[in-house]
């Protein structure tokens, strides 16, 4: 996956991005730049894998552009589970809970990410609590996006289901 640098209108997009998902009367301008510090910027292509089952989340990521797909591997092929969209996060259940990944996380098209590794999570917690309490903020209300849109088309595939079934 290619690793790009920082430039300053990609600092400002990105300050702005993550001004949106957090509650900027806590949060100023400043802090936002100051967590771009811990984070790269990655730029997969379309279709490639940017975690794969069995591997253990080291990182987390934003979705700033493109999406993320959840693969599910079947016998012969893999099957699309799940998307995840700009503005959501990617990754957070392995790496906060530390378990196998049991999906791979596949780019949708084009995607750019922003990256936050292990590393740089642990000195964040340290170095700027306020930062990584708010990151678990975004975390939870990212996988409750992932949880209600998954909950919603379960529903749909059983009521059509239960429809044609009569």
């Amino acid at each position: 996956m290619e690793r790009l640098s920082f430039t300053p209108e990609d600092r400002e997009a990105l300050a702005h991005f993550l001004g949106q998902l957090v509650d900027t009367t806590i949060l100023t301008r400043r802090e936002i730049h100051d967590f771009l510090d811990y984070c790269d910027l990655m730029a997969p292509k379309k279709g490639e894998v940017i975690a794969d089952i069995g591997q253990v989340g080291e990182s987390l990521f934003f979705v700033l552009e493109g999406q993320g797909c959840l693969m599910a591997q079947l016998p012969e092929s893999e099957m699309e589970i799940g998307k995840i969209m700009p503005g959501e996060m990617l990754g957070e259940m392995s790496f906060f809970d530390r378990k196998p990944r049991e999906v791979r996380l596949r780019a949708g098209e084009d995607t750019r990410l922003l990256r936050i590794s292990r590393t740089m999570y642990d000195r964040l917690r340290l170095e700027r609590p306020l930062l990584a309490v708010l990151l678990l903020e975004v975390a939870i209300i990212s996988l409750d996006h992932l949880y209600r849109r998954t909950s919603s088309e379960m529903a749909q595939i059983n009521r059509y289901m239960y429809r044609t079934g009569r």
